[in-house]
């Protein structure tokens, strides 16, 4: 994990630069490849302040007044150097964990805002501030939960629960029930290193709260998305027919062909599990990438998948170029994490067996 917060001299040069920036139009001075394609290669930094979904306060308001998005970037400015004051409370250690005695529970701790990048300011597109990412439905938000997803999704909220430092899934069910932390196969998949959460790998492919690179490495047959989080690699073929449907994975298979100067990128083929939160395996995307100037792209996405919602989605957002590079996500070889929780949860078991916490049901 890296943290790349883009240093400013002072924030009235931010809010200037917010009021003179000009609009984004699509121009003939373009890089291309030697087959006449505009080239998408490089390396983007897509993070932004601007939300996915609508702030519900804007209602069907899509554009920030130059006021407002000034106002969003020096909010940010502020945050920012606060995390570089050694009083920021936000940078220091969490609070100490349990004594060591049965059900006592602590805070072990997790990322504070010293190491969050989610980007200077919102982005604009033809020269106007965008509310959110989502264009379609007008609401910037999301399409309302078919009945089924609201019913699974109550589901897992009933499965939560505190950490109070005890097996709590022997104390209700019994000695012999099953527990969420037997097995690291059935620990979630961001947790393992195995998938980047929010979707940043996609597809659609969202900015998250750091490590928000993306590495485009094109040519005529293939084009390669390497995505900073979890070192997630998209492979894209052109042309070509999608899998068999019995093929499925975690990115979905992607197939890509060009409409004039946009690239056309089709995902069908996803497993259970996608990135995007609450997708299901019948989740469709699809995605265009073009080249607005030598240094910008412009994406825009379409979700739809009928198990989750009511209507399809669409949003788009800029990748600005980076001449950042992109470093290796080494998550696994350090996630000593999986001792302290498989290990812990032992523990917890041996204390109900031994009395040391509420006998279970019978």
């Amino acid at each position: 994990m890296r943290n790349r917060h883009r240093e400013r001299a002072v924030i009235v040069c931010t809010i200037a630069a917010l009021a003179a920036a000009p609009a984004l139009a699509q121009t003939d001075e373009i890089p291309r490849t030697a087959s006449g394609r505009p080239d998408m290669s490089g390396t983007y930094d897509i993070a932004t302040l601007t939300p996915l979904q609508r702030p519900e306060r804007f209602g069907d308001k899509a554009f920030l007044t130059e006021e407002e998005a000034a106002e969003i970037a020096r909010q940010e400015f502020d945050r920012n150097a606060q995390r570089n004051e050694a009083s920021d409370p936000n940078r220091e250690a969490p609070p100490a964990g349990g004594d060591g005695s049965p059900g006592a529970a602590g805070n072990v701790g997790g990322y504070n805002t010293f190491w969050i990048d989610r980007g200077n300011d919102a982005f604009l597109i033809d020269g106007q501030w965008r509310t959110s990412i989502i264009v379609d439905p007008p609401n910037g938000r999301q399409p309302p939960l078919t009945d089924a997803a609201r019913q699974r999704i109550e589901e897992r909220r009933a499965l939560g629960r505190p950490n109070t430092g005890t097996a709590w899934w022997m104390i209700e069910n019994g000695l012999d029930a099953p527990g969420p932390y037997d097995d690291p196969e059935i620990r979630p998949l961001a947790e393992r290193c195995l998938l980047g959460f929010g979707s940043t790998g996609g597809p659609p492919m969202l900015p998250v709260l750091y490590n928000n690179l993306k590495r485009i490495v094109q040519t005529d047959d293939h084009i390669m998305i390497l995505v900073e989080m979890v070192h997630d690699a998209r492979i894209i073929r052109m042309n070509a027919e999608h899998a068999a449907p019995e093929i499925r994975s975690w990115l979905g298979d992607s197939v890509g062909h060009w409409e004039g100067d946009t690239l056309v990128v089709d995902t069908t083929n996803f497993n259970d599990t996608p990135a995007l939160r609450q997708a299901t395996r019948d989740l469709h995307v699809v995605e265009r990438f073009t080249r607005l100037d030598a240094d910008t792209l412009l994406y825009r996405f379409t979700v739809e998948d009928p198990n989750v919602w009511t209507a399809p989605w669409t949003g788009e957002y800029v990748w600005p170029a980076s001449d950042t590079r992109v470093y290796e996500y080494a998550c696994h070889e350090a996630n000593y994490s999986f001792s302290g929780i498989l290990g812990g949860a032992r523990i917890l078991e041996q204390d109900v067996r031994e009395g040391r916490v509420p006998e279970p049901p019978r």
